[in-house]
């Protein structure tokens, strides 16, 4: 199993950002797949989330109408538009495998470095 996200970097405040993390070793399409952070000195917690169709999102309150998760099941990929970026949002983003939509799941990535900043 391998999840490779990409597309992190260093943005100034009110930028975007498209992170992107691509499966393999596993049937992508039958995972539910989510978007944790963490930054230095927090917990890692939940950004957003797909179900396995793509016909349920969730996104935290702290990046609700900024964010967007999507997935295309055809290239084994899930995406984070991040939009109006904040320094607040300044973290490690991680891409996450699991069967239950909304439930942290086994599978991690290494991880991808966002910094806002001006």
């Amino acid at each position: 199993v391998q999840l490779v996200e990409s597309g992190g970097g260093l943005v100034q405040p009110g930028g975007s950002l498209r992170l992107s993390c691509v499966a393999s070793g596993f049937t992508f399409s039958s995972y539910a797949m989510n978007w944790y952070r963490q930054a230095p000195g927090k917990e890692r917690e939940l950004v957003a989330a797909v179900s396995s169709a793509g016909g349920r999102t969730y996104y935290a309150d702290s990046v609700k109408g900024r964010f967007t998760i999507s997935r295309d099941n055809a290239k084994n990929t899930v995406y984070l538009q991040m939009n109006s970026l904040k320094p607040e949002d300044t973290a490690v983003y991680y891409c996450n495998a699991g069967s239950n939509y909304r439930k942290m799941g086994d599978y991690w990535g290494q991880g991808t470095q966002v910094t806002v900043s001006s």
